[in-house]
């Protein structure tokens, strides 16, 4: 098929979202789809075959775009919208596919043009105004559930993340539609030799210390703070923490929270590294930690972590016992205390790496690139059942 890609962030660049876009777009393109992707201004080229990048303008010089909602997503947004109609009168597709707020003009366009709609749902609109804080208002709230269900309504198939969206959808009446497509893939880059594993361990640590890994941005509800304040009440000596990503800004608050609990020495920030470098990081590592403490979507990164063989400690919240149990990973519940607590059992106690070897193995049965591509042919299908079936 000939496919209209919507893609409302930067891509590509070595974020949430954007990796989940990359992984579809290289899926589409292994089942020998074409893909015509209209996206922002801001981000770099992928080379992936049968994929063709249409950016727009940047007429008013923005230069970055945070995570989550963002009043400089609007004027972008109408560029896009532009872009899409340009796209749709030059040229003749079989299928829309939207991720996120793109679903709005996605869904419409693709009615009005008679071809079938997939909408990409990484998470809830009017949530994400909660989990990011931007705004506590109950009729903006109201207008964003509207437009999800308008998306949802006029869309022939949905993809949803993890279990939670799944409910949602659900519960706004939508289920028949949608399809489970966990973000399970990594990049593949070639390993790191032993040796080049040992230098990063040496630039990072003395040659006795374990190191305690976080991978991933720094906003508020990624628990950055609580993982600082569980390290300053680790009383193991030898630990040091790796925090990875994120900007200068992000990485200068933590760096003054680290020295107001007088733990600076124990703490090392990488800031945003290229995503070519995440397996040697990984296995640096000793322990992997995600202290999430809201949101309701799988973060991103668990999958890595749980591919990896290394102990995972994690909050006991929804966001990760969606995936994680007992059984695979160490579960805390969201205080300095007990996270301090699930750090030293993940370093100390021979139990944390029977539960490692037994995520690892999950991982290699359950999170392969040939059951992804299932999913994805599985999403089609059901875009192209619902459009003969006249479904709008």
């Amino acid at each position: 098929m000939k496919i209209l890609m919507l893609a409302p962030e930067p891509f590509f660049q070595p974020r949430g979202t954007p990796i989940s876009v990359y992984f579809r777009l290289k899926a589409l393109s292994s089942l020998g789809h074409k893909v015509d992707l209209v996206t922002y201004h801001l981000g770099e080229d992928k080379p992936i075959n049968k994929l063709q990048i249409f950016r727009i303008p940047n007429p008013f010089f923005i230069r970055s775009i945070k995570i989550g909602p963002s009043l400089r997503k609007i004027p972008l947004d109408i560029l896009m919208l532009i872009k899409t109609l340009s796209r749709l009168l030059s040229q003749k597709y079989d299928l829309i596919f939207s991720h996120e707020e793109a679903g709005l003009w996605g869904a419409a366009l693709a009615k009005i043009w008679s071809i079938p709609h997939i909408y990409d749902m990484h998470s809830s609109l009017p949530q994400q105004l909660e989990n990011f804080d931007f705004s506590r208002s109950r009729l903006l709230k109201r207008f964003f559930e509207a437009i999800e269900l308008f998306i949802l309504k006029h869309s022939q198939a949905v993809i949803v993340i993890c279990p939670d969206l799944q409910q949602t959808v659900k519960k706004l009446g939508w289920d028949s539609k949608s399809i489970l497509l966990e973000n399970i893939l990594d990049f593949d880059f070639p390993p790191f030799s032993p040796g080049a594993v040992s230098q990063k361990r040496q630039e990072l640590a003395s040659a006795a210390d374990k190191i305690v890994l976080y991978a991933g941005n720094f906003q508020p509800y990624q628990g950055i703070d609580l993982l600082l304040e569980a390290a300053a009440q680790m009383p193991q000596p030898g630990v040091v923490f790796v925090l990875v990503g994120d900007t200068p800004a992000a990485v200068h608050r933590m760096q003054l929270k680290a020295q107001k609990l007088n733990i600076s020495d124990r703490v090392h920030f990488t800031g945003q590294v290229d995503p070519s470098l995440m397996p040697l990081y990984l296995a640096v590592a000793d322990v992997l930690v995600s202290p999430r403490l809201s949101g309701t979507n799988t973060p991103l990164k668990i999958y890595s972590f749980l591919k990896s063989g290394k102990p995972v400690v994690a909050t006991n919240l929804w966001t990760h016992t969606q995936v994680l149990n007992e059984k695979i990973s160490i579960l805390t519940e969201p205080e300095a205390a007990s996270l301090a607590a699930g750090l030293t059992m993940a370093l100390n106690d021979p139990e944390a790496q029977t539960r490692a070897q037994a995520a690892h193995e999950q991982a290699q049965r359950e999170y392969t690139f040939p059951k992804y591509l299932e999913k994805i042919q599985q999403v089609l299908d059901k875009a192209l059942a619902g459009d003969k079936s006249g479904e709008k």
